[in-house]
């Protein structure tokens, strides 16, 4: 039977910083393995109902690893943020898989997480089974980024969970009209840790630099050859109804280029970037299209 708490586990990058990954689920399970890359500034704890509730389908549970990229969660941070670039990212994905023997997998990347998916697909496609890509396209929308790049390690140092709360409700209640208090508290916790009595970003504040460079005055480069690399396995790209940074055009673009699986798509109601992939209604598309893979 699968763990019903997921096993921690800490592997070596290739350059030797420390790496953290959450296990869930048995080793042993037959169906096919699946690994959760989060968004730019977040852990592994935002896929903690989904990996739990995959890993103990009844009908088909299966193994999943949930990945803190370094500088986040629990993962070392680097003293270099140069390191915080896709192609050391990358690296540290494969090193991952290679350490707990968890491929080929399905993956579930979120943002930025769905962009490495995309880049791996180009450069070790053996090791992708299938994708869904959560609110994340070839296409990135600059509104969007500008945002995030608004955030990220410029968040105010808040006294109580309760204040964290507020903190983020202010900021995000645009895209997350429905959510709740307790909501809102959860995401408090999955953002913020105490560290010498004090809440802190649970990342490397230095993450805001790899933002540093982008010119809103430009279209981003999109990466359209990196999502065709995807051609020949099943993709899903789940939206979130109030997202700016992954446009119904764009998804609409990529579902005309799926000639060979075409593309499952889901739209998330009242959540914008990016959805959280935790409603139950959610979670059993998501179940379903992995069972179909």
């Amino acid at each position: 039977m699968p763990n019903a708490a997921p096993t921690s586990h800490f592997i070596s990058a290739p350059d030797g910083l420390r790496l953290h990954a959450r296990d869930y689920g048995s080793r042993s399970a037959l169906s096919l393995p699946v690994v959760c890359l989060p968004g730019l500034a977040r852990s592994s704890s935002d896929f903690e109902t989904l990996a739990t509730a995959l890993a103990n389908d009844p009908a088909r549970p299966r193994r999943v690893v949930a990945l803190d990229y370094r500088g986040r969660g629990q993962s070392a941070y680097d003293r270099d943020p140069a390191n915080y670039s896709f192609q050391v990212e990358i690296a540290d994905v494969l090193a991952v898989l290679t350490a707990l023997d968890c491929a080929p997998a399905i993956f579930i990347g979120t943002s930025r997480g769905g962009i490495l998916t995309m880049l791996m697909a180009a450069l070790r496609p053996s090791v992708i089974a299938g994708v869904v890509l959560n609110d994340i396209g070839p296409v990135i929308e600059p509104k969007g980024l500008m945002r995030i790049k608004g955030y990220v390690g410029k968040l105010p140092q808040p006294r109580s969970y309760d204040e964290a709360a507020e903190i983020l409700r202010r900021l995000f209640s645009a895209q997350f009209p429905k959510q709740t208090l307790e909501d809102w508290l959860l995401s408090a916790r999955r953002t913020f840790k105490e560290v010498n009595g004090q809440l802190v970003p649970d990342y490397d504040v230095a993450l805001a630099k790899t933002l540093e460079g982008v010119d809103f005055e430009k279209p981003l480069p999109p990466l359209w050859p990196q999502f065709d690399a995807l051609a020949h396995v099943p993709v899903m790209v789940i939206r979130g109804e109030n997202s700016d940074l992954l446009s119904a055009a764009t998804v609409e673009a990529m579902s005309a280029r799926r000639t060979m699986h075409g593309l499952e798509t889901l739209v998330v109601q009242d959540q914008g970037h990016a959805p959280h992939l935790a409603e139950p209604d959610t979670i059993a598309r998501i179940a379903a299209f992995i069972a179909r893979v």
